[in-house]
């Protein structure tokens, strides 16, 4: 039977046409990635935020050859470093690829941070080929199958990449996965290094003297006669965003014997969770007025999501923490206050209203338990 030429090449190409991958956007492989993340499919997860990463870098590479072209040309080297001569050029003679490569140039970068250098565009657009969420996601994966070595030399690479965030607030959650790597290979050296860089972003820690002289104010307030009420009727701090790094750095201080460090960052912790949970029972009913610490947990705990938000957050661990941290600075009257409110929750509390109980009975300075 003779073989028809026209069907032999119509099947090969049938088959060159489907047997290729689809080249699709890197943002679109970076989700494609998530997906498999998410169903356990690590391997072609990984696959997917490499290729997503490859993706992106060989885009704007191609882009800032198609710029690098244009100003190389005789005529635009005599605009001496305009970069809207240069623009003007582009236009006029429909050069298309340099035009799409400023147009992607100015939706990421301000185009008046370029200070009218087209040399300064250049250089601005080979920045962008970095793509730091790829990073953390590759990251992530190394993470669940127990490379933590990786897994934390990936996050480092999204960090230092952390201009070419597309959510720029998205930098504080990769230093949490820094830290929270460092804790579990037990590099405490590290962890604390990475919490107390988490910490710089929040204006009431880091600020200069004047914010010094407020956390002062502050724990002499907590230490004083009746000091846990008067303390949350004075001060309300709700940024929820460092209140973790204060309690993991309170938990850790505490370990290690720094006792007035640990009091200093529980007592952060503890006001931080005690504002979101006064602010959500005021939503929920107008008319909620603080009068104590112990009324307002009885008032919380009879509603399902502020009990779910205090259990998820280890509140009750804090408060005994932060009792334990005062004893140990001496302020033995404020530990028994917070305590005594710990020791009559054992419903709720369970074993920390437990531990209170028998700290009120026979007070220790505990030094060798983890809480980590």
């Amino acid at each position: 039977m003779k073989k028809n030429p026209f069907v032999f090449v119509l099947v090969f190409l049938t088959v060159q046409l489907f047997g290729q991958r689809t080249a699709y956007p890197y943002w679109y492989t970076l989700e494609e990635g998530k997906t498999f993340f998410r169903n356990g499919q690590y391997g072609d997860a990984l696959n997917a935020f490499e290729d997503a990463k490859r993706n992106r870098r060989a885009m704007y590479e191609k882009m800032e050859r198609d710029l690098i072209y244009v100003l190389s040309l005789s005529e635009v080297r005599r605009m001496r470093d305009s970069l809207d001569d240069v623009e003007r050029y582009i236009e006029k003679n429909y050069l298309e690829n340099a035009a799409a490569a400023l147009k992607e140039l100015y939706f990421r970068v301000p185009k008046q941070s370029l200070n009218g250098s087209a040399n300064n565009a250049l250089k601005a657009l080979g920045t962008l080929k970095n793509y730091p969420e790829a990073e953390y996601w590759i990251g992530e994966v190394y993470r669940i199958e127990g490379e933590l070595n990786l897994a934390a030399r990936q996050y480092q690479k999204a960090h230092e990449q952390k201009a070419n965030l597309e959510n720029p607030y998205f930098d504080i959650d990769v230093l949490y996965r820094i830290v929270d790597v460092f804790r579990v290979k037990r590099d405490y050296s590290a962890m604390e290094e990475w919490a107390l860089s988490i910490l710089a972003t929040d204006a009431l820690w880091s600020g200069g003297s004047a914010q010094l002289y407020a956390r002062s104010a502050m724990s002499k307030l907590l230490e004083s006669d009746d000091g846990i009420t008067r303390f949350l009727t004075v001060y309300r701090y709700d940024n929820a965003q460092v209140e973790r790094i204060h309690q993991l750095l309170g938990f850790f201080y505490y370990n290690s014997g720094r006792h007035a460090n640990a009091q200093e960052h529980l007592m952060h912790s503890f006001l931080i969770n005690s504002t979101l949970i006064i602010n959500e029972l005021i939503r929920n009913r107008y008319d909620f007025e603080f009068a104590s610490l112990e009324a307002t947990l009885e008032e919380a705990e009879a509603d399902p999501a502020s009990l779910a938000f205090m259990d998820s957050t280890d509140y009750y661990k804090t408060l005994y923490y932060l009792g334990c941290a005062l004893y140990a600075n001496g302020k033995a009257a404020a530990a028994r206050e917070l305590w005594n409110i710990l020791s009559g929750r054992r419903a709720i509390a369970g074993e920390w209203a437990v531990r209170a109980a028998n700290q009120l009975k026979s007070p220790v300075i505990e030094s060798s338990r983890e809480t980590l």
